[in-house]
C-alpha cells in the first residue's frame, strides 16, 4: 500500500518536533539533529522535517511504495503519461537507502516516487555539509509555474488573495 510523503523545511527541529507531535498525537519514528520523520497510519503519511535547506515550507512531496512491484507500477504510470523524470535509482537520502524517481508538477513542486529499503547512518551519500533539501536533485525537468494571484499578506490592500 502506498503512503503519501511530505517534506517540510523548518528552522528549529526541537520546536517543530513538539508542534507536529502534538498535531499528530504521535512521536517521530526517527529523530536526528537536523531531521525528524513520522510514519503515520491515520492518515497514511510519511511526514518529514529538516533544517538542511535553510528554507521554511514545503520542500517536496512524494509517494512512498512498499515494494519493487509498486515502484515499477508508479514508474510505468508516469512513463505512460509522458511526464519528464529524473531516475535517481538507488541512493542514500534522509537517513535511508531508497530507489527514487523524481518529477515536477505543473506548479513547479518537486515530487518523488520511491521505495525505502533500509535505514542509513548518513543524511545523504553526497557531502554532509550540502544544503540540499532531502537530496532533491537539481536536474528535475523544469516546468514553468503559472499564477494569476499573489502571495497573501496581512497588509495587502490590492484585493488579491
Amino acid at each position: 500500500m502506498k503512503r503519501m510523503h511530505i517534506h517540510v523545511g523548518v528552522d528549529d527541529i526541537a520546536e517543530s518536533v513538539a508542534f507536529y507531535s502534538a498535531l499528530f498525537g504521535a512521536e517521530p519514528a526517527k529523530v536526528k539533529d537536523d531531521y525528524a520523520k513520522w510514519m503515520l497510519d491515520d492518515p497514511r503519511l510519511n511526514f518529514a522535517i529538516s533544517t538542511r535547506s535553510g528554507k521554511q515550507g514545503v520542500e517536496h512531496l512524494g509517494i512512498q511504495v512498499e515494494n519493487a512491484d509498486e515502484l515499477s507500477e508508479m514508474r510505468k504510470r508516469i512513463s505512460q503519461a509522458d511526464i519528464d523524470v529524473f531516475d535517481e535509482g538507488e541512493t542514500v537520502c534522509c537517513y535511508a537507502e531508497s530507489d527514487k524517481t523524481w518529477l515536477q508538477d505543473p506548479a513547479g513542486i518537486a515530487w518523488e516516487t520511491y521505495q525505502t529499503m533500509a535505514d542509513a547512518q548518513l543524511f545523504s551519500q553526497t557531502s554532509e555539509t550540502s544544503d540540499s533539501a532531502c537530496c532533491t536533485p537539481v536536474s528535475i525537468p523544469v516546468v514553468a509555474a503559472k499564477s494569476d494571484c499573489c502571495e497573501p499578506s496581512d497588509n495587502d490592500k490590492s484585493g488579491c488573495c
